[in-house]
């Protein structure tokens, strides 16, 4: 099971979902049991159906940051994209993903537009790195004229700067990556607070307030933890064999009161059912640190789970429909088995689910 190309399926094109549904958790669901491989065809808002009193999902509360910075060359005024990666906050110059042709010089200016095209802030070049992202450091240009409601005094920090220039980096299978107004609330978990993804743990986004209150007056807990989704998530596996794979690095945590929910649920009887991939990851990997059982964890982790793989916190999931060759195709693979996953993303194209981010879900149990 070591070779990339065992996780692959052919997928009509017209299946990737470019927009949301109408309301989120009229998404469709297909379950999938884990044991037997039997499929049954449900919608998220049947979920409290599907779930038993001493269950607990654990959902990931990042907050998509509106990374994607969108501009031109003042120099040239030859278009320029980015995407923001991170900041070094004793220095404030950040790290910009950035694949615009031509030759940027240290010293050399970008103007950033804000998302209704109006000139904004100024991104002064200082470097490349190694691995050839931009260094820079933003500015507002000299002579600015404000806009109605901006505030140069509250842009102290770079999320301060990106929520009001940065749009939402959507993956460019959906609209080509161009966003729209509506994309900055349903791109977005309702339950998301803190600040750090450059996309979003698209299995709860087909949550709803009103969906999460059933399902707790069920008994049903709802723990959360944070893992910040970076670039990796959109970089397919480049690799024939999977042990050949460097996965990507994520900022995780989990504290001890969610550690502590999941084990008296567990010890009930009840099952840890992760909402996302980017939860299982967490789960898995404060298990790991502890040596096999699940403590307070925080910290970075690379960790690529493909077959076989015991699981120590994970017993159910709820996901997405992924991407051939992904490494998330892969983790659903060892949690369900290959043969059973792929059999059921057959049965889910035959059936014409909506495909990937702002598509349809899953139920592995």
């Amino acid at each position: 099971m070591n070779e990339i190309d065992l996780y692959d399926y052919e997928l009509p094109r017209e299946l990737i979902a470019q927009e949301p549904t109408a309301s989120r958790s009229d998404s469709r669901l297909l379950r999938l049991d884990r044991q037997t491989g039997h499929t049954d065809h449900y919608h998220v808002r049947d979920l409290p159906d599907l779930l038993n009193p001493d269950d607990i999902l654990v959902v990931n509360n990042t907050r998509v940051m509106p990374a994607k910075l969108v501009g031109y060359r003042k120099e040239t005024g030859g278009r320029w994209q980015g995407l923001f990666l991170q900041a070094d906050a004793s220095t404030g110059v950040w790290e910009v993903l950035t694949k615009t042709r031509g030759t940027l010089r240290p010293g050399e200016l970008i103007t950033v537009q804000d998302r209704h095209a109006r000139d904004g802030m100024e991104l002064l070049v200082v470097a490349r790195t190694d691995s050839g992202n931009l260094l820079v450091t933003p500015q507002l240009p000299d002579g600015y004229v404000a806009h109605e409601s901006d505030d140069s005094a509250q842009l102290s920090t770079p999320a301060d700067w990106l929520e009001r220039y940065g749009r939402i980096p959507l993956p460019p299978y959906i609209r080509d990556g161009q966003m729209v107004d509506s994309d900055i609330e349903r791109y977005q978990t309702v339950y998301a607070k803190e600040r750090g993804s450059v996309a979003a743990p698209t299995a709860g986004l087909h949550f709803t307030d009103t969906l999460m209150g059933k399902i707790r007056a069920l008994g049903v807990e709802i723990a959360e933890v944070t893992l910040h989704v970076g670039i990796g998530t959109f970089r397919p596996i480049q690799v024939e064999q999977l042990d050949q794979h460097q996965m990507h690095q994520e900022w995780g945590q989990i504290d001890q009161a969610t550690v502590n929910q999941i084990h008296q649920k567990r010890a009930a009887g009840g099952r840890c059912i992760a909402v996302g991939t980017t939860s299982v990851r967490v789960l898995e990997s404060a298990a790991n640190a502890g040596g096999g059982v699940l403590k307070p964890w925080q910290g970075m982790t690379d960790l690529f789970i493909r077959p076989p793989y015991s699981f120590h916190a994970v017993d159910a999931l709820i996901t997405n429909f992924h991407l051939p060759k992904s490494s998330l195709l892969v983790l659903v693979s060892a949690l369900a088995g290959r043969e059973a996953i792929l059999a059921a993303y057959g049965e889910a194209v035959a059936n014409e689910y909506r495909f990937f981010s702002y598509g349809d879900a899953m139920m592995i149990a």
